[in-house]
């Protein structure tokens, strides 16, 4: 290790001497893990040269507020930081004869980049399987990532911590011994306020909130499934127009983001389908309140039709899509899924009504697999009454 002196925690320890290639870090909040691999990255740094190392979130924005900062900061406590070394319109810091890149995944091309030598995730349960595995396969020596376990279904915990060259290190607020008393104070109050919270931001377990309504992976959709519909949600000033492709194979349900935007006249529209190659002929189905809408995007020659909505729609909606296993792609869809929970009362009793924000993907969603999968158990269903009638 380099001479300089830093301030280290366990964690920074436990995770120097991990003796596999891939090295996972599932914390509570403010344990400490982005901060002490940081610091790791850049004693590798100064232990070595020639070397890339290469931090990544899946947006630029959320890298720039955590990671970016963190780092500037951990070099200039060390007395490291020299402006002249940092290119900031690339995002990379030269160290002791190594090349440290921040890299967001906001674009498809960056994920299959060039190679390096070591790989830190940050948050990487924003990330979907097939954004960690382009990263994977590009990186030779080492692969730190750290997660908050929001989620309790994840191909972080089917696909990586399922390999026998993985260590796995938990860890607390407790495991941080540079935290203010004010804020380890403020953390141990989850324990009588919310204990979805206290158990997932503030033991470190795995989990999510009881009012989620659905469970879900982030996961790209396989050559095998088979294209079911389009759902269209319209929105202008605050809320997006949506539009997700949905698949289907065996009990699961794929479903993409494709279109998520504010402002759009039915113009707009007609012309965002045509530069996403969307077929004239395919199936759309949009939300049967907006019969204007749908009307002028059929005149422009689009196979568009409305939802049929019977009593208690949503609902219905929610209870066929959760006897299916989702599988969602698209960073607003998943923002959506994970914050889309059921309306509390004041108690804190969860009442059988979901609410009303972070539901312009799931409502197209809803859209374009209400019908056609309501259609196709109805003709199952009928099938197999005409088959039972005639053996009898």
């Amino acid at each position: 290790m380099s001479s300089v002196a830093i301030k280290t925690s366990e964690i920074f320890e436990r995770n120097y001497n991990a003796p596999t290639k891939i090295v996972v870090n599932q914390g509570g909040t403010r344990s400490g893990k982005t901060y002490s691999l940081l610091q790791l990255i850049i004693v590798l740094a100064l232990s070595d040269k020639g070397k890339v190392f290469t931090i990544v979130r899946k947006s630029l924005p959320s890298l720039k507020m955590t990671a970016m900062r963190d780092f500037i900061e951990i070099l200039t406590n060390m007395n490291l930081y020299d402006e002249k070394y940092h290119n900031k319109s690339e995002h990379i810091y030269r160290l002791n004869g190594n090349i440290i890149e921040f890299v967001s995944l906001d674009q498809p091309q960056k994920k299959r980049g060039a190679r390096r030598h070591y790989l830190f995730c940050n948050e990487a349960n924003e990330l979907t399987w097939e954004d960690f595995f382009q990263l994977l396969v590009r990186t030779t020596d080492k692969i730190y990532i750290d997660y908050n376990p929001s989620d309790d279904f994840h191909w972080i915990y089917d696909r990586l911590l399922t390999r026998d060259d993985v260590t796995f290190i938990k860890s607390t607020y407790l495991d941080n011994p540079f935290l203010d008393n004010s804020i380890v104070e403020e953390i141990e109050r989850l324990q009588s306020t919310d204990e979805d919270y206290w158990r997932i931001y503030g033991l470190g377990e795995r989990g999510q909130s009881k009012a989620t309504i659905f469970t879900f992976m982030e996961e790209e959709i396989p050559e095998q499934a088979k294209f079911l519909s389009y759902g269209m949600d319209f929105g202008f000033t605050n809320d997006p127009t949506t539009l997700v492709g949905v698949y289907h194979h065996d009990n699961n349900i794929f479903a993409k983001e494709l279109l998520y935007e504010t402002n759009l006249t039915n113009r707009d529209i007609s012309e965002k389908l045509k530069a996403l190659g969307i077929d004239r002929r395919a199936e759309i189905f949009a939300d049967s309140a907006e019969p204007k809408s749908i009307e002028e995007l059929y005149r422009m020659g689009w196979n568009i039709k409305p939802t049929k909505k019977g009593a208690d729609s949503i609902n219905a909606g929610i209870d066929m899509l959760k006897r299916y296993k989702l599988h969602i792609t698209g960073a607003n869809f998943v923002k959506e899924m994970r914050n889309y929970k059921w309306v509390e009362d004041k108690n804190g009793k969860l009442l059988n009504k979901p609410i009303d924000a972070f539901n312009h993907a799931i409502d197209a969603l809803r859209y374009a697999t209400y019908n056609k999968i309501r259609s196709e158990e109805r003709r199952v269903g009928k099938e197999c009454r005409n088959r039972m009638t005639r053996n009898d």
